[in-house]
């Protein structure tokens, strides 16, 4: 297992495949879509914060593991209700779909307390984890990441007891091709800004800071067996808090037909006071909203969710023909 490690980490060095990377192009809330600017290339009016550059974060204790590389102030706060279904859609740089295969999405979310979340300081953000997917449940020799790969989106309910008021909704791959060596893991944050209505009182626990929430050491960063399909994957940062999705699912890719400003968000931070107050802040129920296609993969709750195993070694689909030649002759 150790040679396997170290012949792995030895080609991703030099495979050009990992300079690809990506971020979060769309989100829609309970079928309404709000696109996301491409980095560096800012096209207008969007909930989900900007940031400068496609490339991972580094380091578990890099300021950007919040919200992103340099990751701004987005404009507007969108309508939300608890219940809610929040999709999202991951894409690769010019265009491209989303380039990795191996490691965890989780999501969490974090109160913007008296401040509207177009004014937020991320860095004083208490995050609560309200979802994570990892192996494959019936087939734990492929990532759940597979399917983002794919092409697919991923998408969940919000908390059903979630309190009304501002969030940022930080949702999150953990790309783990590299993660045979301490600090290969490459994280992608994304945060988006929603306004939640409905009469919730939940409060979270487990909450934590980022930077601060996950160590370079902690299993599910650094994973030496991340390969092997045998092997149990730990899940970094807090438990699921008792705030948590109720579903989570991949569902087929999100075709954007929404345009720049996004029609109809009436929840922006200019406007702090009517949204967050009433019973339902986007005057759509929080039922999942239909989608122009069938459920592909439907998730158990991450709160229930088991570890399955497999003997076989689980091989990212872009090394597939370089490393069959090494491990056969490993």
């Amino acid at each position: 297992m150790m040679k396997r490690a170290a012949v792995f980490a030895a080609i991703s060095a030099a495979v050009p495949f990992v300079a690809a990377h990506g971020f979060v192009s769309l989100v829609a809330i309970d079928g309404k879509q709000y696109p996301g600017n491409v980095p560096n290339n800012y096209k207008g009016p969007s909930p989900i914060r900007l940031v400068s550059d496609i490339s991972p974060v580094k380091g578990a204790s890099n300021p950007d593991l919040n919200c992103g590389l340099n990751a701004q102030l987005a404009e507007l706060v969108v309508p939300a209700n608890p219940g809610s279904t929040v999709e999202f859609q991951w894409s690769g740089g010019a265009g491209q779909k989303w380039p990795h295969n191996t490691g965890p999405l989780m999501t969490y979310l974090a109160s913007c307390g008296s401040t509207t979340c177009d004014k937020f300081d991320s860095k004083n953000a208490q995050w609560f984890k309200i979802d994570e997917a990892g192996k494959k449940k019936n087939d734990p020799s492929q990532w759940v990441q597979q399917d983002i790969m794919n092409g697919d989106s991923y998408s969940l309910t919000l908390p059903e007891d979630l309190a009304p008021g501002d969030y940022l909704i930080r949702h999150e791959i953990i790309a783990l091709h590299l993660a045979v060596s301490k600090g290969g893991a490459e994280f992608y944050p994304s945060c988006t800004q929603i306004r939640v209505g409905g009469n919730g009182n939940g409060k979270p626990t487990d909450t934590v800071k980022f930077p601060g929430g996950y160590s370079d050491s902690d299993p599910g960063i650094f994973d030496p067996s991340v390969f092997d399909s045998g092997a149990k994957y730990v899940f970094p940062g807090p438990p699921i808090s008792n705030l948590a999705s109720e579903s989570a699912e991949i569902t087929p890719p999100a075709t954007e037909t929404a345009s720049f400003p996004p029609k109809g968000a009436s929840a922006t931070g200019s406007s702090s006071t009517a949204a967050a107050a009433s019973p339902s802040a986007s005057g759509v129920s929080g039922a999942a909203a239909s989608k122009g296609g069938k459920s592909q993969c439907k998730l158990k709750s991450a709160k229930n969710a088991t570890a399955s195993a497999s003997a076989s070694v689980n091989r990212p689909r872009h090394y597939s023909r370089v490393m069959r030649r090494i491990m056969h002759s490993s």
